[in-house]
């Protein structure tokens, strides 16, 4: 079955209230809107039956809507907080889309507004993993930089530093195989989103994107390297 037999919703999260970069959501970046980039490369990937923003905040709804998303609702405050989980609001956009468009989809993809750094590939590659149906749901991460097996250190109630039980490699290449959540692409399956309670599952599964795909913006440092990055692919 190809991919486009597949009804499948993109949504893509924004809330208004950003701590680390004001605004950031709307903020330009190489001369647009930082969610616009995800935006547009949602709908140049053509693997998506609606794109819909799920956002508190009307500046963010009018950008949206300007680069050919559509915001069918209004984020509701209890899961417009700080303290709100991820998973409840992707939940809520899902359930909240199909009532609104009566619709059916079978795959949900959410796309992080603030990793703007994916390339088609990654979505096209992730959406053939989903439709193998050897998962219900799909995270990405990147090769850890750093080992939290190898030279772990923590802090005696005196301030001194000391190697921590949980550093259990003497060696950086003895230490296992360890992955960074890079919040760019998170793929559920219809029965997935609605079921299930926790990102992970014997079912889930992982597709790796390289670190410089991989920057999310939580500060303004991280604004400026994506930044940096974005202007050498023009």
């Amino acid at each position: 079955m190809g991919l486009r037999s597949y009804n499948i919703l993109c949504t893509i999260c924004a809330r208004g209230g950003s701590k680390g970069v004001k605004n950031k959501n709307v903020r330009l970046i190489n001369g647009k809107p930082l969610i616009a980039h995800t935006i547009e490369l949602a709908k140049s990937s053509d693997l998506f039956a609606d794109i819909v923003v799920s956002t508190d905040c009307d500046d963010i709804a009018r950008v949206a809507s300007e680069f050919g998303a559509q915001v069918l609702f209004k984020r509701p405050e209890h899961l417009a907080s700080d303290k709100a989980a991820k998973l409840p609001v992707i939940r809520h956009a899902f359930t909240e889309t199909e009532k609104i468009l009566n619709k059916h989809f079978d795959i949900l993809f959410d796309l992080d507004a603030t990793s703007p750094l994916r390339v088609l590939a990654d979505l096209v590659q992730c959406a053939e993993l989903i439709k193998s149906d050897k998962y219900r749901n799909l995270i990405t991460a990147s090769p850890a930089r750093r080992s939290p097996y190898f030279n772990l250190l923590e802090l005696n109630e005196l301030g001194h530093p000391f190697v921590s039980k949980g550093a259990i490699a003497s060696r950086r290449q003895d230490s296992p195989e360890c992955f960074d959540m890079n919040a760019s692409i998170y793929v559920w399956t219809r029965d997935s989103i609605l079921e299930d309670d926790s990102l992970f599952s014997d079912k889930t599964g992982l597709y790796v994107m390289p670190e410089e795909r991989s920057l999310d913006i939580d500060t303004e440092f991280d604004f400026s390297i994506v930044s940096a990055l974005m202007e050498q692919r023009i």
